[in-house]
């Protein structure tokens, strides 16, 4: 499975592509409907697709992702830096219980046109192609703890 985050004048969004065994691609468009971070529209990508994983029924996942900075985060090489993203890698440490093995790889973007392609598809005006599911988050994935 490949992900991608964009963020840019238009708005956010996340784009996932799943890729069988047999080789069969599904593509997802997710579009955010809230103020976001760059990392934070990530780490949505990554949670949304370990759901879609999870209602799938699949077992064994392998992520790809370009973004260095989430890839080593979930493979615990670096920690987070806030609060939001702790909150973001607890939820998905949650689903990871769910499959029998989980593997998260970082590739260059070259690598991952396809996903980097509906992320930026969905942020834009542009008319989504058939056969891509579309989906819209209108809230946060994590609960945020508000200082008294």
């Amino acid at each position: 499975m490949y992900f991608d985050g964009a963020l840019n004048i238009n708005g956010a969004s996340v784009g996932i592509l799943f890729i069988t065994p047999t080789k069969d691609k599904l593509r997802y468009v997710l579009r955010i409907h809230f103020v976001v971070s760059n990392n934070a529209a990530e780490y949505e990508a990554c949670l949304h697709r370990l759901c879609i994983a999870v209602e799938l029924g699949i077992k064994c996942l392998m992520v790809y992702g370009d973004f260095v900075h989430i890839i080593n985060q979930l493979n615990k090489d670096w920690s987070c830096a806030n609060d939001k993203m702790n909150a973001y890698c607890a939820e998905i440490r949650k689903l990871e219980g769910k499959f029998y093995g989980i593997e998260y790889h970082h590739v260059v973007r070259d690598q991952n046109q396809i996903a980097d392609y509906l992320s930026k598809l969905g942020s834009s005006c542009a008319v989504v192609p058939p056969r891509v599911f579309i989906q819209d988050l209108v809230a946060p994935s994590i609960k945020e703890e508000k200082e008294i």
